[in-house]
């Protein structure tokens, strides 16, 4: 506690030498956190638009294929998959759609959907007989929820053509889906494509060339989305090698993003490691100099008992004091400078984002780095008041 009290008041005596520390750290600090923070801003920002539009995590297998249960079974565990659905074939998702009380009908393309689809809102859910519908849709046929709706399938050389009955459950928004389309559960595509098989479907007064029950179950491909941007191009690859299949994704814009992000990290590293060797630099020489300039205080010091390993913690202290006070400072015109670039700059932001972002993360990581480097920059003038011999500064004194 003494030597805590008695730098302080050293500090507190020498303000000028404080002044000139603090300003030092301040003038490199502040422009390097003004630049992590816009860094972080802005992407954060593109990363949160790519993130909007769902279809940017999504991979859709190519063309048509036969895949049984048990060749998708083990992708459903895989933890980079934040949603897997099977495919019916390409050439039969597509129906009708009408208002049970409307005049117009649409074509719409069959999407099938489950729990935890990324394409429906946060939470949502559909309810057993219920539908999604695209935004364009619903205003095409001025569906809402509740609204309901009839399935129609086009195969005109049926005597029969399937209709199922359905019910609005969600219209959703502009950018989840684009054009006309209507996510369903993946049984309504299955029963659409035994429909098209020629299947019978007593339910539906549907008369087949082939009983329901010899229908064997396969899949024309699958709907995947990715848990994360970073997991899409892995979770691409990994796919087309377990199912030996091609697939379509926007890997190419994502890990363009990605690789960007990874980019200006790499350049503000090597910023940041130039200013803190700068700044190192500059605290060592003021440390040790403040030491040589205070060898008689600190000889004085040491005679009344002082030991000297607690005599070298003397610049420590000071340092770690002039480190807290240059954080505080740096951080809080960071602060301002972040709001004036966000008022002048930042409108065009997408999502009305801050354009200087800095994470609580990212700012503990900040100052414990700095203090870390004020204390090994405080290295040498502690060494230097280790090997103090109070009697020999005495005496060059007197």
């Amino acid at each position: 506690m003494l030597i805590l009290s008695l730098a302080w008041r050293a500090l507190l005596r020498d303000r000028f030498f404080l002044f000139c520390n603090v300003a030092v750290m301040v003038g490199i600090l502040v422009p390097l956190l003004v630049l992590l923070g816009v860094k972080n801003g802005v992407y954060q920002a593109l990363v949160g638009e790519m993130l909007a539009d769902t279809a940017n995590l999504q991979i859709d297998t190519a063309g048509n294929a036969t895949l049984t249960e048990d060749e998708i079974a083990p992708l459903r565990a895989w933890p980079e998959i934040a949603f897997l659905t099977p495919k019916v074939r390409g050439q039969f998702d597509y129906m009708n759609v009408r208002a049970v009380d409307g005049r117009r009908m649409s074509t719409a393309l069959m999407i099938p959907t489950g729990e935890g689809d990324p394409t429906l809102p946060k939470g949502a859910a559909l309810a057993e007989g219920e539908v999604a519908v695209s935004a364009q849709l619903a205003a095409q046929l001025e569906l809402t929820p509740g609204t309901e709706v009839q399935l129609i399938s086009q195969a005109e050389d049926r005597p029969k053509q399937l209709v199922l009955p359905a019910r609005v459950g969600l219209v959703l928004p502009a950018n989840a889906t684009a054009g006309r389309a209507v996510l369903a559960p993946f049984a309504t595509l299955d029963l659409i494509e035994a429909f098209y098989d020629s299947y019978s479907l007593p339910d539906y007064g549907i008369e087949g060339a082939k009983p329901l029950s010899e229908r064997a179950p396969t899949y024309a491909g699958l709907r995947a989305y990715a848990r994360s941007l970073e997991d899409l191009a892995g979770l691409q690859t990994r796919i087309e090698k377990q199912l030996a299949l091609a697939t379509s994704a926007r890997t190419r814009d994502v890990e363009s993003l990605l690789g960007l992000g990874r980019k200006l990290n790499l350049a503000l590293l090597g910023t940041a490691v130039l200013a803190a060797i700068g700044l190192g630099a500059a605290l060592v020489l003021g440390f040790w100099s403040d030491v040589l300039r205070k060898r008689t205080v600190l000889a004085g010091i040491a005679l009344i008992g002082v030991p000297s390993h607690r005599l070298a913690l003397f610049p420590m202290v000071q340092a770690l004091i002039t480190a807290t006070l240059g954080l505080a400072l740096s951080f809080l015109l960071y602060v301002l400078a972040g709001r004036g670039a966000t008022w002048l700059f930042g409108q065009g932001l997408p999502g009305e984002a801050p354009l200087a972002h800095i994470g609580t993360g990212q700012g503990i990581a900040i100052a414990a780095a700095v203090l870390l480097l004020a204390l090994l920059a405080s290295g040498a003038a502690a060494w230097s008041a280790l090997r103090l011999d109070p009697a020999s500064v005495l005496r060059e004194g007197s």
